[in-house]
């Protein structure tokens, strides 16, 4: 429901009345009978102007009327203290004329405060105008401050008021508006109607919460320009209804980024016109807006991501056509139902690059007859059960979901328990996926993954698409049964590898516990019997692990001979974007392995992915992939990799017999600074070693920079830092080709990009070089 013209008029209508009622009391021209009652100073001045000297860092003054009447002045020489200032007679204060100060100012009245058409207000710190009133030594202590009692007054700009270096706060238990204008380039502007509000210093966020409704407003129809700006009213209703001139606008600052807080929980926001908000360095800001209701229909955002909460919404016609507009101003949309369902019953369409999420803590449902489409490249979320509690949160598509002219995605997650009704989804045929993301298809659901159980009924629709839903703490499970080629408990599903998809959306599964005492051998296809161990056992070909965090995992293995690794054992398929860290434990039987900090035997990518595992060993072992037939590109090993007396280990690989590219090792490795052997089929190239190699008791000749045995291929673009590593040469046994001992470089020539030959550092390429960096580092790690 769009705003009735008449509820703006009676708003605008009560603001002014105000205004003349005020002047009706013939208001002083200045203030009167001012005395301070904590810190000190002096008041000096009459007639024209009025100074305040103030000679503490913070002062307290009763006045029996605060006014200014047009063409007068009353200037605080407060340093870059504060001042408060309370009024204790009872009229309301009208500022028509000029209030400056070098510090802070808070001017304290119940019966309200107006700043009239020509009345100038400029600190050089915080103003706040409230209605309500505060502990006078909370105030000294220069801490959190509670506002709250006082009186009804209302607090109304129609004037100016500036803050060059700090805040501007206006607080009712009734009314706050401003017709004006507000500008705090440095600071907040926060505008709050409740009967007991906290304000709190926050360099880079909200810093006014209303605790206690009043069933206030808060109302601005005119210009806000400040780093950050919140409209609240806890239970009443916020009104931003600004013209279409970028009137409510958040800029930002090196540490606040530019944000905008329409927030009425209880209550409901409504707003027309534009609303922008953008950070110091012109990316976009964020502008939040959250009610009970919410009428927006008549708004266009300006931002990076314009945020709707409700506890349950309906995007209809006119809501439907902001989020549109807002989307073709290149504005990502996250619209969120925190309690029950989301219904689109409008059509959302725009050109371009902005996201659209639409989540509900229960379902999300497009009707009949709507169309949410996309040209451009825009992405594309509908998530059910948006708290991650299975509940049985399903997608309802009973419209056109349209992306075929479109090079973006849709993701549809829902409840493992709910369903999926894809109704009519059109998707691009000349669409690819971008690369390094592992997707497979553009229009793709996925059921949503929230608990340990729900992880371990992965197993039975091992050619599914999952999602996790949300952070998992496995701390409480003794056993997983890996996923995938499953021994022991689930027999029937030992020979059904994982063909599907997992996307583990960033999130993490802390606290993973495998244990290896309890599997016999199984088959996964080559080579006879053996195990295969990890929180996926056996990832096909087609198969798909991407976006997955696993940190403190273990897996200790006891009689088996297999493949091990924290994340998958065995991999034919794909893995990008994953990490782990923990322990892999392989330490009984000589000859074990191959063992991997992520994954255990690769025959097929890993790419783009990191582990920070200590791994221990009897056999072949990696501190990323055990054994490596297939490529391994773009990843990094941060951890350590041990044996005891057999076995041999290398940073990245144990054996590698496939590609290993553009990648590195720091930490430790006991034989090799990224493969312990190289064999005829193996390729490394454009990667360094930068980890401590030297196993106990054994001279650093006994190992090799980048290889212990090398009768494959080591291209001359491979480095290893001699210094950390202790090692002077590439390898130590073979035939294969190297690169000359002089690619071993100090600390010091690591950090020079320029004796990296061939990789493109810093543009654009692959590879980055940190401002006081010891050695390269991926680009993408830095945006990730």
């Amino acid at each position: 429901m769009r705003v009735r013209p008449l509820t703006v008029a009676l708003l605008f209508a009560t603001a002014c009345s105000e205004l003349s009622s005020i002047e009706a009391h013939a208001a002083p021209p200045l203030p009167k009978g001012g005395q301070f009652v904590a810190g000190s100073g002096s008041i000096s001045g009459g007639g024209q102007s009025l100074t305040i000297n103030q000679t503490t860092s913070r002062g307290v003054i009763n006045w029996s009327s605060f006014s200014i009447g047009n063409g007068r002045a009353v200037m605080f020489n407060n340093g870059s203290g504060a001042t408060l200032n309370r009024v204790t007679g009872g009229d309301p204060s009208v500022i028509l004329g000029a209030l400056n100060a070098s510090g802070s100012v808070y001017l304290i009245n119940p019966q309200g405060v107006l700043v009239g058409p020509t009345g100038v207000i400029a600190t050089g710190g915080r103003f706040v105008a409230s209605a309500l009133d505060v502990d006078n030594n909370a105030f000294m202590q220069d801490g959190a401050l509670t506002l709250s009692g006082g009186g009804n007054g209302v607090v109304v700009n129609l004037g100016r008021i500036g803050s060059s270096g700090g805040d501007v706060f206006l607080v009712s238990r009734t009314l706050v508006a401003n017709l004006g204008s507000i500008d705090a380039a440095q600071g907040t502007a926060e505008l709050a109607a409740g009967s007991q509000v906290l304000l709190q210093d926050a360099s880079g966020s909200q810093q006014v919460f209303v605790q206690t409704g009043s069933g206030g407003t808060g109302l601005n129809t005119g210009a806000i320009r400040a780093a950050q700006i919140n409209l609240q009213a806890a239970d009443g209703n916020v009104y931003a209804l600004a013209g279409h001139s970028a009137a409510i606008r958040a800029t930002g600052t090196a540490t606040r980024d530019g944000h905008v807080w329409l927030v009425a929980d209880s209550g409901g926001v409504h707003a027309n016109g534009n609303v922008s908000a953008s950070n110091a360095n012109g990316s976009g800001g964020t502008v939040e807006t959250r009610g009970n209701t919410l009428d927006v229909g008549g708004a266009t955002v300006l931002a990076g991501t314009w945020k709707l909460g409700a506890p349950a919404f309906t995007l209809d016609g006119s809501n439907a056509g902001a989020v549109s507009r807002s989307l073709n101003a290149g504005t990502s949309v996250d619209v969120e139902a925190s309690v029950g369902d989301l219904a689109v019953n409008g059509n959302v369409q725009w050109n371009g690059a902005a996201a659209l999420t639409l989540g509900a803590a229960h379902d999300v449902t497009i009707a009949a007859n709507t169309t949410i489409a996309n040209a451009g490249s825009g992405y594309l979320t509908l998530r059910a059960d948006s708290g991650g509690i299975d509940n049985g949160g399903s997608i309802k598509n009973g419209g056109t979901i349209d992306w075929s002219k479109s090079t973006g995605i849709v993701s549809a997650l829902f409840d493992m328990t709910g369903n999926y009704s894809p109704g009519t989804v059109l998707a691009n045929t000349s669409w690819a996926a971008a690369p390094y993301s592992g997707l497979v298809t553009q229009i793709t659901a996925y059921r949503l993954v929230n608990n340990v159980n729900d992880l371990q009924n992965v197993a039975l629709d091992v050619a599914g698409n999952y999602a996790l839903g949300k952070d998992i703490d496995a701390s409480g499970t003794t056993v997983f049964n890996p996923i995938g080629s499953l021994p022991g408990p689930i027999a029937a599903l030992s020979d059904a590898p994982f063909t599907g998809q997992f996307d583990g959306m960033g999130h993490t599964i802390d606290n993973l516990r495998i244990n290896g005492l309890a599997y016999g051998p199984i088959n996964i296809g080559r080579g006879g019997p053996t195990a295969a161990l990890g929180l996926f056992g056996v990832v096909r070909k087609n198969g798909v692990v991407r976006n997955v965090n696993l940190t403190n995992a273990a897996i200790g293995v006891g009689s088996n001979v297999g493949s091990f690794g924290l994340l998958v054992g065995v991999n034919y398929g794909l893995v990008t974007y994953s990490s782990s860290s923990g322990n892999v434990t392989d330490f009984i039987i000589i000859g074990g392995g191959p063992d991997g900090g992520l994954v255990g035997s690769n025959y097929g990518t890993v790419e783009r992915s990191s582990s920070s595992a200590a791994v221990l060993t009897q056999g072949d072992a990696g501190g990323l992939v055990g054994d490596n037939y297939g490529t391994i590109a773009q990843s990094f090993v941060t951890g350590s990799v041990g044996r005891g007396s057999h076995g041999g280990t290398g940073g990245i690989v144990g054996t590698n017999a496939g590609l290993l590219t553009q990648s590195y090792a720091t930490g430790y490795a006991q034989d090799a600074g990224l493969a312990d052997d190289n064999t005829a089929t193996g390729i490394i190239d454009q990667s360094f070693a930068a980890n401590l190699v030297s196993g106990p008791g054994e001279p650093g000749s006994f190992h090799g920079g980048i290889a212990f045995y090398n009768y494959g291929a080591i291209h001359n673009n491979v480095y290893w830092d001699r210094t950390v590593t202790t090692q002077t040469s590439a390898f130590t046994i073979g035939n294969g080709t190297a690169p000359p001992d002089s690619n071993g470089l100090t600390t010091t020539q690591m950090s020079n990009a320029s004796n990296f030959l061939d990789w493109s550092i810093p543009a654009g390429g692959v590879w980055a070089m940190p401002a006081g960096a010891t050695h390269p580092v991926l680009q993408w790690q830095q945006g990730h």
